[in-house]
């Protein structure tokens, strides 16, 4: 189901300007058009899903592996990047921008610029326990 006003439902039904770099009946990976570094991809269903708790499994286990091949054909690019980074932002407090599920296929160079790291203090270990607790206990009222 396309949601009228998404870019990325517009994309993937040719309505708006892409480069395309992979596409199959699930997904669609399309050049970023604000790349972090060049080379950047973004990964995303043909259904509108806005997260993760939008997408059934399967399609999002497909974007994930397609995410890896996509990945690989990086590393072994003309691009010569040096690494990968895979990322997700799911929310608007995780930084998602665009409403439609997508996952990042970064490419990363050498002094490259862009920089995410956090000064993360370490939680104890009680917290952690229970932090845990709360994530089983979810899984567990899933099933």
């Amino acid at each position: 189901m396309n949601r009228r006003g998404c870019v990325f439902c517009a994309v993937v039904a040719r309505q708006a300007e892409a480069s395309i770099a992979y596409e199959d009946e699930t997904v669609v990976a399309f050049m970023d058009l604000n790349p972090v570094t060049r080379g950047h991809l973004l990964v995303v269903p043909r259904v509108h899903a806005v997260g993760l708790e939008d997408l059934d499994k399967a399609t999002s286990s497909h974007v994930w592996s397609v995410g890896h091949d996509l990945a690989r054909a990086l590393r072994r690019s003309s691009l010569g990047c040096e690494g990968i980074n895979v990322f997700l932002c799911d929310g608007e407090a995780a930084f998602q921008t665009v409403f439609h599920f997508h996952l990042h296929v970064i490419p990363r160079y050498a002094d490259d610029g862009w920089d995410f790291r956090a000064e993360s203090p370490q939680r104890e270990r009680s917290l952690l326990d229970s932090d845990a607790r709360a994530i089983r206990d979810a899984i567990a009222s899933t099933h």
